[in-house]
């Protein structure tokens, strides 16, 4: 018999394409959007990508609002697995850091609790390396892995962070409280890039089209674990499919980017943009910063490349990454083709 597979957050960058390859999988979608009038942006987006258009007839959108019970109940009714993705990512971080971190707690505790209720045992959780990566390495260790936490105060730590670490922490206590038998698996991805299917997409592809502009004289000495989309999306299902990856985090990464060799890649093949390729001093980083909120959250990473591993995603559920060099390449040909920028 088909699963039937409730998407929180069906209207996302990542979920978009975790929709997608849910319904050409053969699987019945239940995606919740906070309003519905945003249905047929969805069915818009994913028609042209479709193995079998007659997919979409699988697909039901409903109206969910992480910080409201109303509609939770009767989502999870016939639904076999919980996928949550919805959480706030915006560009440019709130004064008050509760506007990212109170949805992403209580709406990921929604989900988890509304699961039970209904008797639905399976829940892929979509976290993030931000809840991973701000803390130090141990000695003889070059790269973050999933025993990792980050560290909630200190220099580095921005209202998402907090929020997707909070989140996820907020998750595994009510668990291991409240419902033991519950089968939840994490998806940390790091940075994710490549083409969306849609032009409502998020703040990933935000920072390609800052950098397509030429916003920004020179680029920060800055860099991340860096992953596509499509892996993102794949590792969910994956999970799902994947008995062992039950009560687990997975980091997914490719390997880390510095924003130079990002802008390179998209100066390579759009050389008539004024994409900068020059690397600015930290200081003058620094001094932007105190009046750019955009670049304030970068400050204390300057200099400090990080490192993530994905070995485990690639040993449990057969991860086998796509060169996340040709999803920059992807999102700045998007951007070009459809007229964007």
């Amino acid at each position: 018999m088909t699963q039937t597979i409730l998407v929180t957050g069906a209207t996302g960058y990542i979920a978009k394409h975790l929709v997608l390859q849910l319904l050409n999988g053969g699987y019945t979608v239940v995606g919740s959007t906070r309003s519905t009038r945003r249905e047929e942006e969805l069915r818009a987006a994913l028609k042209p990508h479709l193995n079998d258009p007659a997919a979409l007839e699988n697909l039901r959108v409903i109206a969910l609002d992480l910080n409201s019970d109303d509609g939770w109940a009767d989502a999870m009714q016939g639904v076999d697995v919980v996928m949550h993705t919805a959480s706030p990512f915006p560009l440019e971080m709130p004064k008050d850091e509760q506007e990212l971190i109170q949805p992403a707690v209580q709406g990921a505790l929604r989900a988890v609790k509304a699961a039970k209720q209904a008797g639905v045992q399976r829940v892929i959780m979509t976290s993030s390396t931000v809840a991973v990566t701000n803390c130090e390495l141990p000695e003889g260790r070059n790269s973050h892995n999933e025993s990792d936490w980050s560290k909630l105060t200190g220099p580095g730590v921005t209202p998402y962070l907090k929020s997707k670490t909070l989140a996820e922490r907020a998750v595994w206590d009510w668990q291991a409280a409240h419902a033991p038998d519950m089968q939840i698996t994490m998806i940390n991805p790091s940075f994710v890039m490549g083409a969306p299917l849609d032009n409502n997409f998020g703040t990933s592809i935000d920072v390609i089209d800052r950098l397509m502009r030429g916003k920004d004289p020179m680029v920060p000495d800055i860099g991340f674990p860096s992953v596509d989309v499509r892996d993102i999306a794949l590792m969910h299902i994956r999970a799902m499919q994947t008995p062992e990856s039950i009560g687990k985090r997975f980091i997914g990464v490719d390997r880390t980017l510095r924003f130079v060799e990002i802008a390179e890649l998209l100066k390579a093949d759009h050389p008539t943009y004024k994409i900068p390729t020059r690397v600015a001093p930290n200081i003058l980083i620094r001094l932007i910063g105190i009046f750019d909120k955009t670049i304030r959250g970068i400050v204390p990473m300057l200099g400090k490349p990080e490192n993530a591993s994905g070995a485990r995603a690639q040993s449990i559920l057969g991860m086998k990454f796509r060169d996340v060099r040709q999803a920059v390449r992807d999102s700045g040909d998007y951007l070009v083709d459809n007229k964007l920028l």
